[in-house]
């Protein structure tokens, strides 16, 4: 699968297990380590496992392996690495705090789903 097809992809299983203002951005004239951010918004621990582990069963369905994984399900924040495609899952605190959204202001949004 191609980078932007992979990030497709993760922002529509974000959105078909709620998580709310999800953003796709294409990082590729800003960013020298990956092509594409999904960046979303969970209300619970709970909804950031089941996100992550459903992105995770749904890209390997597709033959694409996690590469790396940051934060914790506890500590409100959780980085996927899949090489050209970085997905960030915040809670709303986290999410309000590291404004990530902000931070790749140079980015290209190309999904935002509120």
């Amino acid at each position: 699968m191609e980078a932007e097809q992979i990030a497709r992809k993760v922002v529509e299983v974000a959105s078909d297990k709620q998580a709310s203002d999800i953003v796709l951005l294409d990082v590729r004239e800003t960013c020298s380590f990956a092509d594409y951010f999904v960046v979303c918004t969970v209300e619970t621990q709970r909804q950031m496992s089941a996100l992550a582990d459903d992105i995770e069963k749904a890209l390997n369905e597709d033959g694409v392996k996690e590469i790396h994984r940051e934060g914790k399900i506890d500590s409100g924040w959780l980085l996927m690495d899949y090489g050209d495609v970085i997905i960030n899952i915040f809670d709303t605190a986290e999410r309000d705090y590291y404004k990530l959204d902000r931070l790749w202001s140079e980015a290209v949004p190309l999904v935002r789903i509120q």
